[in-house]
């Protein structure tokens, strides 16, 4: 494991390298940090092709990221994270949404806890997930920073 970190429009982002994938992605003050000792020395060559690819979602020219990932977690919690993956750039989910499409109408409240410990953001767009009423409910990375990505998705921002 090794890390290195980003320049974005949300402030800087850790990137934590597994031999080549993507292990996390974390913002500033994120909850849910995992303990910043597990991820390895600093080494600001790892992953390129996460350094490009933010870069051009940030430019509004990528809509989806195609990156080799090695998150761990629950069986639960890597469905939510698959299914996350589905949501349409640009465009917003209820959690409840997720819960049915998971065949698990009822899980909402563990939808929501999956959705808070996505390893990657961005990469896994868990900003995409509002509440039932369209509320902007709960972002690991602060609600600041999810009205942000949802109207940059929506070319509603400038950098």
């Amino acid at each position: 494991m090794s890390h290195t970190i980003l320049d974005s429009p949300l402030g800087p982002l850790t990137a934590v390298d597994d031999n080549g994938a993507l292990a996390g992605l974390y913002l500033s003050e994120q909850r849910h940090l995992p303990d910043p000792a597990r991820f390895g020395p600093r080494d600001d060559t790892v992953l390129p092709a996460l350094r490009e690819q933010l870069a051009a979602y940030f430019a509004g020219e990528l809509h989806r990221f195609d990156l080799l990932l090695a998150t761990t977690g629950t069986p639960f919690q890597r469905a939510v994270w698959s299914a996350l993956r589905e949501v349409p750039y640009g465009t917003t989910c209820t959690y409840g949404d997720l819960a049915a499409a998971l065949g698990r109408p009822t899980a909402v409240r563990a939808v929501g806890a999956a959705n808070g410990r996505n390893p990657v953001c961005l990469v896994v767009p868990c900003h995409r997930v509002v509440g039932a009423a369209g509320a902007l409910t709960g972002y690991a990375g602060g609600v600041e920073r999810k009205a942000w990505l949802l109207a940059h998705e929506r070319g509603q921002t400038t950098l």
